[in-house]
């Protein structure tokens, strides 16, 4: 017994402020031991994001991204909202107390993230409370995200795939479009003049590229001998401009060739002792009516936004329509009464 007293009782020397002596059981520290256990669980718990009503969470009026920035669009939001629907918030907004309203709370970053869980009919959502925030740091953190890059996106379809998953699945866990999903699997295989564009950086955009496979298919020695002019800009409307060329350009092939068919054909019935007939067909060629349009182009306009009708994609339910935005190219299935008829065109 004494032997063993004597340990905890060197023990208690190396401490004088511990206060009273030790009893000789060893048992003076577990005193300190709950508290650095309670203290650690304390730590803990700050770390981890409380669940808060939404109901109690309003958005920063002086935040960086205004009503009009592309993130807040209702489909970006109906995007972000599916995703939610299917796996919920998987990065905690951050919030601060609200210095107007007492037990309310104001945005600091995630305000997307917010919207688009009442669009999910959520009603909490994860967050971490920082005090510590103002306005330069709303700006910071949006300046400084690093979003996937298109090829990037395309590995991650790419991986996907090999696992034997479909595109409509990926599409739904990542809450894009079939079409999206789509653009980005064409980026794994272009052909060599595409793929040095987007790969040397020339061209980033995901619809752009598909655009140039798409005219590629059908000119390929035309599109490889525009992309190899280094100075040619490869935009949304200079890569439309090459495909009106290149339509316009096989339209007038195909007169020529349909001219020379119809030349040759009189010919032979001429000799054929039709001579007559085949002169009247060649002089009297079949009129075109002038109140037929060849292809026609519906211009509209959906949530402030200008779009053409997509005429040939069966709508997804009845009373809706495919659109395609004339500013970004993004292809969005929409409710044909919120959309308003702008101008019927030729193409």
């Amino acid at each position: 017994m004494t032997a063993a007293a004597t340990h905890p009782a060197t023990t208690v020397q190396k401490k004088p402020e511990v206060g009273p002596p030790a009893s000789g059981l060893g048992l003076e520290s577990i005193g300190d031991l709950s508290d650095l256990l309670n203290q650690s669980e304390t730590v803990a718990r700050s770390f981890r994001p409380l669940e808060l009503p939404l109901d109690m969470i309003d958005e920063d009026p002086h935040q960086p991204r205004t009503k009009d920035n592309p993130g807040f669009w209702p489909e970006s939001l109906e995007e972000l909202a599916r995703t939610i629907r299917l796996r919920g918030v998987k990065t905690p907004i951050s919030v601060r107390d609200n210095p107007d309203v007492a037990g309310r709370y104001l945005i600091n970053h995630g305000a997307r993230r917010a919207r688009a869980s009442r669009l999910a009919d959520k009603t909490t959502i994860p967050a971490f409370v920082d005090n510590d925030y103002n306005e330069a740091d709303q700006v910071i953190e949006n300046l400084q995200r690093n979003e996937l890059t298109p090829r990037e996106i395309a590995d991650f379809i790419g991986r996907e795939l090999a696992k034997g998953k479909k595109k409509g699945d990926i599409a739904k866990e990542l809450g894009k479009s079939p079409a999206f999903v789509s653009q980005h699997v064409t980026l794994l295989d272009l052909p060599d003049p595409i793929a040095e564009a987007f790969n040397s950086g020339r061209c980033r955009d995901v619809t752009v590229i598909n655009e140039l496979v798409t005219a590629h298919k059908k000119a390929r020695n035309e599109v490889g001998l525009w992309l190899a002019d280094d100075t040619q800009e490869i935009t949304r409307g200079s890569v439309k401009l090459l495909r009106e060329y290149l339509d316009d350009k096989r339209q007038h092939e195909d007169d020529e060739r349909n001219s020379d068919t119809v030349e040759n054909t009189g010919n032979a019935r001429a000799a054929a002792g039709e001579g007559k007939q085949a002169t009247h067909s060649r002089r009297d060629p079949k009129e075109v009516d002038p109140d037929k349009l060849r292809r026609a182009i519906v211009h509209v306009q959906h949530d402030g936004r200008p779009a053409r009708l997509i005429l040939n994609r069966r709508p997804p339910v009845e009373g809706h329509a495919w659109l395609k935005y004339e500013d970004d190219g993004h292809e969005f299935a929409a409710d044909l009464a919120q959309v308003q008829l702008v101008a019927l065109l030729e193409g």
